[in-house]
């Protein structure tokens, strides 16, 4: 299995309410405003959380006869047989048939995963080219990338979750000679500075010195998402009065400045993608122009 024409982003954490699937929907829409072909898989056969958003922004879209940007969107179930190989290849297939009808057309996946390890979680990390873990502004919520020492603070001993991206990376670099860049996000942080808040950030910036990845501020903390939701809207889409709900437009404004930053961070391969994109449809211009010109050619001759 291979998504070697397309970018493959995955959101992971074995942490539930990390803001995953709100971090996924987001990219995504954003990714598809700045005019990329875009599409998603939500591989979290318990919430679905990803596969509502889009639903529900369908259904909005369809109700309101609105003309915004949709993904091309695939929900991955576990597989129910008593076996657990079978279970594992039916899975398998079926992801290798979401990533193929996407691999060459789309410019970037992305990837929605649970808050629990499964085999669809294992895949998703090891196709990933760029890994998003949304790690919440809390001292708690670090637990999930290691244990430290209550004395100086230091991770001493890596999570589970941890251990499932280092073999992940190990693997992609046999397979292709890749890694995965991974990219531990800061999430619903706090619009106030405190003494918490710099000891997550210096927290933080041991682990990924740690484990090889980076460091990225995410999203503060904001009720507009969950506003949002129902309507399977993001800040970047027109929001008008109603949408909005009388919550402060700053608030949606500075959320799309967040996730502008954000992507910025990421460094993903845009200048690339749009190379691309425009190097195709200057060749299917060309193309058509042949065509046009075979045409009227065939018909001053008849």
């Amino acid at each position: 299995m291979s998504g070697k024409g397309v970018h493959v982003i995955v959101v992971g954490n074995e942490k539930g309410g990390s803001g995953k699937s709100t971090t996924a929907f987001h990219l995504a829409i954003y990714l598809l405003y700045l005019g990329y072909k875009v599409a998603s898989i939500d591989v979290d056969s318990r919430q679905q959380t990803l596969t509502h958003y889009v639903r529900n922004r369908r259904n909005w879209a369809r109700s309101r006869e609105l003309r915004i940007p949709q993904t091309t969107h695939f929900h991955l179930p576990l597989a129910q047989t008593d076996s657990l190989k079978a279970n594992n290849r039916v899975e398998f297939d079926l992801f290798r048939q979401a990533v193929g009808e996407v691999e060459h057309d789309a410019d970037f996946l992305v990837i929605d995963t649970p808050g629990f390890d499964t085999n669809l979680t294992r895949l998703a990390h090891s196709l990933a080219d760029t890994l998003i873990t949304p790690v919440n502004d809390s001292l708690i919520d670090l637990n999930v990338m290691a244990e430290f020492d209550p004395l100086d603070g230091e991770p001493r001993a890596m999570s589970h979750y941890a251990r499932l991206v280092q073999r992940a990376r190990s693997e992609r670099l046999a397979i292709d000679g890749k890694t995965i860049d991974w990219v531990l996000v800061r999430n619903r942080i706090s619009m106030l500075s405190s003494r918490n808040m710099r000891q997550v950030q210096s927290m933080l910036e041991r682990i990924a010195l740690r484990l090889g990845c980076r460091v990225a501020d995410g999203i503060a903390e904001r009720v507009i998402f969950r506003s949002l939701f129902s309507m399977g809207l993001t800040v970047f889409d027109p929001l008008d009065d109603e949408a909005l709900a009388g919550l402060p437009s700053l608030s949606h404004s500075g959320a799309r400045e967040e996730y502008r930053s954000l992507v910025e961070a990421l460094n993903l391969p845009v200048s690339e993608k749009a190379e691309a994109r425009r190097a195709l449809a200057e060749s299917r211009a060309s193309a058509n122009d042949a065509r046009s010109r075979f045409v009227s050619i065939m018909n001053s001759d008849s």
